[in-house]
This record gives C-alpha cells, sequence and structure tokens, in this order.
C-alpha cells in the first residue's frame, strides 16, 4: 500500500472480507462501522487524509502497541483498554496492521454465542 487513501481503502476492503461483515453509518457519514452479528470490530474514519481505524485488541496486547508504535493509540471515544486507533499513515506495517484487524474480528466472533457463531456465512 502506497498512499494514505489505499491504505484506508485496503483496511475497508479487509473489513468487507470477513464473514459476515457489514458496513454500517450509525455516527455519520464520517466512520464507517464494521460489525459481525451486530457487533463492532472496526471504526474507520473517512475524513481528510491519514485517517485512522479503531480495533478491538487484547488488554495486554493494547500496551505492548501502544509502546512500540506512535501510531497506535488508546481507542478514540471507546473503552481504552480493550481499544486501539491506529493512525493510517504508513508507520505501522501494512501486515502488521492486517493483522490487527484479523484480531479485531476474531476477539468479536469468539465471545458470540455459539449458535450466532454457526450463522455465519461461509
Amino acid at each position: 500500500m502506497t498512499t494514505d487513501d489505499a491504505r484506508r481503502d485496503r483496511v475497508i476492503a479487509e473489513c468487507l472480507a470477513k464473514r459476515g461483515s457489514a458496513e454500517d453509518y450509525p455516527f455519520g457519514d464520517g466512520v464507517a462501522v464494521f460489525k459481525v452479528a451486530g457487533r463492532m470490530f472496526a471504526l474507520v474514519s473517512l475524513g481528510d487524509a491519514p485517517g485512522s481505524v479503531s480495533l478491538k485488541c487484547d488488554p495486554d496486547l493494547a500496551d505492548e502497541l501502544r509502546a512500540r508504535h506512535a501510531a497506535i493509540t488508546p481507542g478514540y471515544h471507546l473503552n481504552k483498554r480493550h481499544w486501539n486507533t491506529v493512525v493510517l499513515d504508513g508507520s505501522v506495517p501494512d501486515d502488521e496492521l492486517l493483522e490487527l484487524i484479523d484480531q479485531s474480528y476474531d476477539l468479536v466472533v469468539a465471545r458470540l454465542p455459539k449458535a450466532r457463531r454457526a450463522e455465519l456465512p461461509n
């Protein structure tokens, strides 16, 4: 990914590619919210570049990521223990960013009731 807009587009595409993912705009046109079974796993700001994505994260890993990357901060307007906001300025390697999206999705799916997980499309 080369530009901030391309990075944001890739993040959005990755979120939409998740099983059962749905895009929603409950907070207005400036933030795309991605949910699985009605539960948020990513929020992508759609304003000026570079933009950001907020992702659910294991609390211990969240602290480690914040210490390692200046572009990762406690979740903006979210539970700061369980959410990180990542500025999409390219300073977090793309493969690590994509892994963080996977982890956020997996954390949310793991907390779904077994019956809801079974209903997710393949």
